[in-house]
């Protein structure tokens, strides 16, 4: 994907505010740029550990 810019899709996500303010933290200490990113981040990862991961290794 190198170069190639995804196309971002809005959506809405209810979570309780002990992780909104966590997530604030991250983006206040300069950590990421923003709640997006942050959120982009953790999502990614999850995806790389719980789907990508065992779909790799079935192959």
């Amino acid at each position: 994907m190198s170069g190639v810019i995804p196309r971002m899709r809005l959506i809405t996500v209810k979570m309780p505010e002990l992780y909104v303010e966590g997530i604030d933290e991250l983006v206040r200490i300069g950590r990421y740029s923003s709640r997006s990113e942050v959120i982009r981040v953790a999502i990614r990862d999850l995806l790389k550990k719980e789907l990508w991961v065992k779909e790799a290794s079935e192959i």
